[in-house]
C-alpha cells in the first residue's frame, strides 16, 4: 500500500500547517560548494518576487478531493484507483494568464495516505509547487491545503500527486492556461490526455515499484545481453522469466525496443494505453466539422511511457511545446516523452479519423477517434501510416523569436549525470540516490538572476525524461523553452535557465519509478 512508501512513513504524523517550515532557512552542501544557506519556500524573497507577478486580480476558488474511485475505462473495463472527483482524466481547470487559481485540496484516501499536488510546468511561488517535504508537508489523511498562486504564463499544463509512486494512480488532470490575447487563429480546441494504466487492473503502481526494485540481480541464469534492459546491453531480444531464480516479473517488461529512444523503451508492462481515460476498444471521440481548424492540446501523463502520436489521414502543425511557443513545423506524428505536452492545430478532414497513440517500444497503444462525417469506426489496433512519416521531437524544434532567451554567458554551469540501472535498480543523479530525508543534504545551488547551464549527461543505456520544477530551460542556444526533456542512453543535452524564481526546486525524471528510486536532486537558491 501506498501508506508504507518511504515518503508516507517520514510524512504520515505531519500536518499542513508547518508547510514551509521543513525547508525555510535548511542549508545543504553539494559535493564541491561546501555549506550555504538555502532560501526557504516561506521566505521573503519568495514572496517579494510573486508580488511582482502580473495579476489581473480574479480568483477562481475549486476544490479538489482526493479519494478512492471505481473507473470506467470504457468497453465494460473498470478500474479500483484513486482519483479527483471519481474521473480520470479530472476535470480540466481552465485560467486566464493573470488568474489566481485557489484550489482546496481534500485528501480523502484510505489507509492514512498522505498527498499532495504538483502543477507541472508553472512557474509559481515556491510554497505552492506541492513536494513534500521539500516545500511543504504531504497532506495527511481526512486534510485539506489551499494552493493559491498567480499563474501567469499561458500554456498548457497538467497536475499530479508527488508523493510515492501516486503520478501512476488516476490523480491527474490538464490545467490551461489561455492567452488573453491569443496569437494563433482555430475554430475549436480538443484536449488529448494520454496514460498508461496498470492501477486496480493488474495490480498497484506501488507493487510494481517493489518488483522493480529487486531489479535484475537476482535473476540467477538470466542472459542479460539480449534484454533490453538498462543494466545491460540493448540487444533487442526477449528474455523469459524461466530461470530467474524465482523472482516474479509480474509488472516487469523484457524486450521494449525502440531506435527512437536509443534503446530500451522501458520497464513496466501495462495492460492499458488509454486516450482521455478510455481504452482503444471503446474510443473518446470528438467530433467536429471538416475544413475547421482545431488546436489539439497533447499531454502526456504516463509512468513509464513515451507515446508516438499522430492522426490518421492528417498533417499537424506543432505550435507550442511545454506551454513555450515554437516556430511552426508540419509533422507527421509527435514523440510525447512523460511529462512533455505538445499544442498542434490541425484542419479537419471528411470521414473518421483514429488519433493513435502509439506506446513506443511496447507493441502497444492507446486510440481516440475524430468524426466529422459518416464511415465506419477503425479498429483499436489500426497503425496509420503518418506514424511513420516525420516523427518531431522537440530537439528539432527552435524557439519563437519572442521566448528565446537572451544570449549570454553562463554564470553557473551544473553537471548533472544520470547514473545507475536497471541491475540493482539504482537510478539516481551523480551517482547518489536522493535522500527524501535529507531533501536539502546535496543541492545543485543557483543565485537569484544567474543565466545557469545544467548539462543532462545521460551515463545510463535508457532514456529519460527530466523535468524541472518552477523555471523552463532553452535547449541549447535556440532550441525549444521546455520543463521536460528527454535525454537519450549515452547522449549530453544542455539547457539555459534564468535563475527568477527563488526557492527549493525538484529536478528529476519523469519516469514515475526512477524518480522515486532516487533519480531526483533539488535545484536550490543561496540566500
Amino acid at each position: 500500500m501506498n501508506s508504507i512508501n518511504r515518503r508516507s512513513v517520514l510524512l504520515a504524523g505531519l500536518g499542513v500547517a508547518g508547510a514551509g517550515a521543513l525547508a525555510a532557512c535548511s542549508s545543504g552542501s553539494g559535493s564541491s560548494h561546501g555549506t550555504a544557506s538555502l532560501v526557504g519556500p516561506d521566505s521573503e524573497v519568495v514572496a517579494a518576487t510573486d508580488r511582482k507577478r502580473k495579476s489581473n486580480g480574479r480568483v477562481q476558488h475549486l476544490t479538489l478531493t482526493a479519494a478512492p474511485a471505481v473507473l470506467d475505462l470504457g468497453g465494460g473495463t473498470t478500474a479500483k484507483s484513486w482519483a479527483f472527483s471519481g474521473r480520470t482524466p479530472g476535470k480540466e481547470i481552465r485560467l486566464t494568464a493573470g488568474d489566481t487559481l485557489a484550489a482546496e485540496l481534500s485528501n480523502q484516501l484510505p489507509d492514512r495516505t498522505t498527498t499532495s499536488v504538483h502543477w507541472h510546468g508553472i512557474a509559481l511561488r515556491a510554497d505552492m509547487d506541492g513536494v513534500p517535504p521539500a516545500t511543504q508537508a504531504a497532506v495527511r489523511a481526512g486534510g485539506n491545503f489551499t494552493y493559491r498562486f498567480v499563474a501567469d504564463t499561458p500554456g498548457t499544463y497538467f497536475f499530479h500527486p508527488h508523493v510515492g509512486v501516486q503520478l501512476d494512480r488516476g490523480l491527474y488532470a490538464p490545467l490551461i492556461v489561455e492567452d488573453p490575447k491569443e496569437p494563433l487563429s482555430y475554430d475549436d480546441e480538443w484536449i488529448v490526455v494520454l496514460d498508461d494504466w496498470v492501477d486496480g487492473v493488474t495490480g498497484t503502481p506501488d507493487e510494481v515499484f517493489a518488483e522493480l526494485g529487486h531489479g535484475m540481480s537476482g535473476m540467477d541464469g538470466m542472459d542479460m545481453g539480449g534484454m533490453g534492459m538498462s543494466g545491460g546491453s540493448s540487444g533487442g531480444a526477449s528474455a523469459s522469466p524461466s530461470g530467474s531464480g524465482g523472482m516474479s516479473t509480474r509488472f516487469m517488461l523484457m524486450g521494449a525496443e525502440s531506435k527512437l529512444l536509443g534503446g530500451d523503451a522501458g520497464d513496466v508492462k501495462y495492460p492499458y494505453h488509454l486516450v482521455n481515460g478510455r481504452v482503444p476498444a471503446d474510443p473518446d471521440v470528438y467530433r467536429g466539422k471538416p475544413g475547421k481548424r482545431v488546436r489539439l492540446r497533447i499531454v502526456n501523463a504516463g509512468g513509464d511511457t513515451a507515446y508516438r502520436v499522430a492522426l490518421g489521414g492528417h498533417r499537424l502543425t506543432v505550435t507550442h511545446t511545454d506551454g513555450f511557443p515554437v516556430r511552426h513545423q508540419q509533422v507527421d506524428a509527435l514523440l510525447v516523452g512523460m511529462g512533455e505536452r505538445y499544442d498542434v492545430l490541425v484542419t479537419l478532414a471528411d470521414g473518421v479519423f483514429p488519433l493513435v497513440a502509439l506506446a513506443e517500444g511496447k507493441n502497444a497503444g492507446g486510440m481516440a477517434m475524430v468524426r466529422t462525417g459518416s464511415g465506419g469506426a477503425p479498429k483499436p489496433t489500426v497503425r496509420p501510416k503518418e506514424l511513420d512519416g516525420m516523427i518531431m521531437s522537440a530537439d528539432r524544434l527552435k524557439a519563437a523569436d519572442d521566448v528565446r532567451l537572451e544570449t549570454k554567458k553562463a554564470d553557473r554551469v551544473h553537471r548533472i549525470a544520470l547514473t545507475g540501472g536497471m541491475t540493482r535498480y539504482d537510478w539516481g543523479i551523480n551517482g547518489k540516490r536522493f535522500d527524501m530525508n535529507r531533501p536539502a543534504a546535496d543541492p545543485f545551488l543557483v543565485r537569484q538572476g544567474e543565466r545557469v547551464r545544467l548539462d543532462f549527461v545521460n551515463t545510463t543505456t535508457m532514456w529519460h525524461p527530466m523535468h524541472l520544477h518552477g523555471h523552463t530551460y532553452q535547449l541549447g542556444t535556440d532550441g525549444p523553452r521546455k520543463d521536460t526533456t528527454i535525454v537519450l542512453p549515452k547522449k549530453t543535452v544542455s539547457v539555459l535557465l534564468d535563475a527568477d524564481n527563488p526557492g527549493q526546486w525538484m529536478l528529476h525524471c519523469h519516469n514515475a519509478y526512477h524518480g522515486e528510486a532516487g533519480m531526483m536532486a533539488l535545484l536550490a537558491y543561496q540566500g
